[in-house]
């Protein structure tokens, strides 16, 4: 086998891993949870801020998940990953450069 069709190989097998770890849809969607409504804009943002917490211990539990799958689409997930991206420090350390004396 030469260079490129090894290089293609390899990118073929890249875009198959990358496609096999793809999200499904969420069945559960705008279906109210046991406690009776979504979780809205406002959840996700707490699950963000508590998500290094929770997945630690949805390590040991199978009771406690990560992810709210009972939510409102789209402003739950914004929620989710502004609190994670908050908690996480969200890029704030790249913007931060040091002086040279």
């Amino acid at each position: 086998m030469n260079k490129k069709s090894t290089q293609i190989i390899w990118i073929l097998g890249i875009i198959l891993f990358l496609t096999a770890c793809t999200a499904g849809p969420n069945s559960l969607l705008d279906t109210p949870s046991p406690e009776g409504q979504p979780a809205g804009f406002l959840l996700g943002l707490w699950h963000g801020f508590i998500a290094p917490v929770t997945f630690f211990i949805s390590l040991f539990t199978d009771n406690i998940s990560l992810y709210e799958v009972h939510n409102i689409g789209g402003w739950y997930d914004f929620g989710f990953v502004l609190g994670a991206g908050i908690i996480f420090g969200g890029g704030s350390k790249a913007s931060c450069t040091r002086r040279q004396k």
